[in-house]
């Protein structure tokens, strides 16, 4: 299977660089994996697709204000980290640009030495384990010195921090936003619960692995960076039960559906525990646990453009995104959403 099946033409000007004003006012397209078949609606009226007994399983992940900017001890020239995954209680695994400046023993300073880090290791993908000193609480330091890590097709600057935490994000621990989420808000999600349908939570730490370009040719030859997942024991029996029921699991998001997928046993019974999951869904995947799935439009050529064609087609897949290229949505983080059902 070749990665340039899953491209297709993008304007520049569709990518969203802003979120809009009402999150739950952003456009939803309605797709109907088995026909193809479209329909334009606004989010909102998301509660129009859902039944008593669905369950709506969202990512409660939060996003840590993961890019630092420091300067070198030595030399003082300038030096930007992004922090990636916590391996140990102050030692993480971060991107650093330049990367030539950052050798092993390098020390880095931040925020005029309110935070420092020394390069411990350089690992895979020529990413450095880095360990941290400082006086205080890490994710308070953090909280102040540390900015949104926004991906890089968005250029503005970002106004309002929470505009890029879902408004039920709870766990720290993502570089990135779930971002389908970012279309709920409170008196929408409750509205929902209000209708009888079940909302059930986990949780998938966001690492830059799912949005990082694929750089084979062959789709198969790919290899995911693993991201940490939890799946608490109640939030479990709840989608076992919609299951065990016949009602629809609907993941909110590709992350609430790998962790779903990679919790589950072959039988689709979802199994309570937690792990770390390097999951890469393709066509040709069997899906176990969801039947639906709200997502955003995702990058050309891109993981997330594969996982959502094994949803439902790739041709269904690209004509769904060629006709919201021809009616002007919205793209990416910020952007629009799709429902696969």
């Amino acid at each position: 299977m070749d990665v340039k099946d899953f491209d297709y033409d993008l304007p520049e000007e569709l990518i969203a660089q802003d979120p809009i004003e009402d999150r739950s006012s952003s456009r939803l397209m309605v797709l109907d994996k088995s026909t193809g078949a479209i329909r334009h609606e606004i989010f909102r009226d998301i509660v129009n697709e859902l039944q008593p007994g669905d369950c709506l399983v969202i990512n409660d992940t939060k996003v840590i204000p993961a890019r630092l900017f420091g300067v070198k001890a030595e030399t003082e020239a300038k030096i930007e980290i992004l922090l990636l995954k916590r391996r140990e209680h102050d030692i993480w695994e971060v991107l650093v640009k330049p990367g030539k400046k950052a050798k092993p023993g390098t020390e880095i300073i931040f925020g005029d030495g309110r935070l420092k880090g020394t390069v411990i290791d350089v690992v895979e993908d020529g990413n450095r384990l880095i360990r941290f000193s400082y006086e205080g609480i890490f994710e308070e330091i953090l909280d102040e010195l540390g900015q949104m890590p926004l991906p890089p097709y968005i250029t503005h600057q970002l106004k309002d921090k929470n505009r890029y935490q879902t408004v039920y994000a709870k766990h720290e621990g993502s570089a990135a936003a779930p971002t389908a989420g970012l279309h709920f808000t409170k008196e929408l999600l409750q509205q929902i619960q209000d209708m009888g349908v079940v909302i059930a939570h986990v949780t998938l730490h966001v690492g830059l692995g799912t949005f990082r370009p694929v750089k084979v040719d062959q789709v198969q030859d790919h290899h995911m960076h693993s991201e940490f997942y939890m799946v608490d024991e109640a939030e479990a029996e709840k989608i076992n039960a919609a299951k065990a029921q016949g009602k629809r699991v609907i993941a909110v998001g590709t992350t609430s559906c790998r962790t779903l997928e990679s919790a589950a046993d072959a039988e689709g019974t979802l199994k309570a525990g937690s792990g770390w999951t390097d999951i890469f869904i393709y066509p040709g995947y069997r899906f176990r646990v969801i039947d639906a799935l709200i997502t955003n439009f995702h990058l050309p050529q891109s993981t997330l453009v594969m996982l959502v064609s094994a949803l439902a087609g790739r041709e269904h897949i690209l004509a769904a995104y060629k006709e919201a290229v021809k009616e002007k949505y919205r793209f990416f983080s910020f952007g629009d959403a799709m429902l696969i059902q």
